[in-house]
């Protein structure tokens, strides 16, 4: 039977500052599977964050199915709301927060990831980025400026990411992200943009697996992920109600674990999955296909 092998691969998976995310869990799983792994990290976060790994606090998390620990190969700095050094504000470039790391764009972690790994050297992105500054409103209620922030993180930086680190990927190489069924469906208190943030996700997908896929040769999916009690989901203030209902409701009334959404990233990955481009894969125990439950 054929297994997920990722040895020789090179990954980097964006928007990592916990290890209660489905990004950490992709991580761990892309390295038990043999690959090389680096991360990206929000710098007001990223303080903590390396605290943490060095503490050993995440060692548990970080452990791997041989019982060795996953060892990041890099960490990067990355505030994915903007593409260059030129796009940042004077008080975020001069934050207490932000001084001491570098060039933390897209453009700069790209500039890094080519001077240290070369051309061809990255064969897996992962997008677990998402930022929607008044999440916890009603769209109706959201301004402009926070709509567009929402846009900006949630969506645009795949975008931005695809584009900047195409020329540095491998024929054959595979671009995750990660939506919700917002962008799809009504739910209740997931606001503030994020909705029109993952519908614009899910159909940028298409349009980078055909434009990259043409271009780079690489392919381009999204995992629409059920509800699942990270840090970063807390924000919208109703996610243990999303868990519950799902749990009652969905098909399998079983609750999601971030090793079913990061065994799927590693799959869409790896070389099985070769025939997969342009995708919205539903990782929700089945919740996606109803429109009424009965009992």
């Amino acid at each position: 039977m054929p297994s997920i092998d990722l040895r020789g691969k090179r990954a980097l998976v964006a928007g990592v500052s916990d290890a209660t995310g489905f990004g950490f869990a992709i991580a761990r799983d892309l390295a038990d599977c043999g690959a090389k792994v680096s991360v990206a990290s929000w710098p007001p976060a990223m303080g903590i964050f390396e605290t943490m790994l060095k503490r050993g606090k995440f060692d548990e998390d970080r452990r791997l199915s041989n019982g060795q620990l996953l060892e990041f190969e890099r960490v990067f700095a990355l505030d994915a709301a903007y593409d260059t050094m030129e796009d940042v504000p004077e008080e975020v470039r001069t934050s207490k927060r932000y001084a001491d790391r570098g060039d933390f764009t897209i453009q700069g972690m790209v500039d890094q990831w080519k001077k240290e790994f070369g051309e061809g050297s990255l064969d897996i992105l992962v997008h677990s980025l998402a930022n929607g500054p008044e999440v916890a409103k009603d769209v109706i209620d959201t301004s402009r400026k926070g709509y567009l922030a929402a846009l900006s993180v949630s969506a645009y930086s795949m975008v931005s990411m695809v584009s900047r680190f195409g020329p540095l990927m491998s024929k054959g190489a595979s671009a995750i992200s990660l939506t919700y069924l917002g962008s799809q469906q009504v739910i209740h208190g997931y606001g503030g943009g994020m909705n029109a943030a993952k519908a614009a996700l899910e159909s940028d997908t298409k349009y980078l697996a055909y434009q990259a896929g043409r271009r780079y040769g690489i392919r381009v999916n999204t995992i629409s992920a059920g509800p699942y009690a990270s840090r970063a989901a807390s924000a919208t203030g109703h996610i243990q109600e999303y868990v519950e209902h799902y749990e009652q409701h969905a098909p399998l009334r079983e609750r999601l674990t971030q090793e079913e959404v990061s065994a799927v990233a590693a799959f869409l990955a790896s070389p099985l999955a070769s025939g997969i481009t342009g995708s919205t894969i539903y990782v929700d125990k089945g919740f996606h296909a109803m429109g009424m439950s009965y009992g």
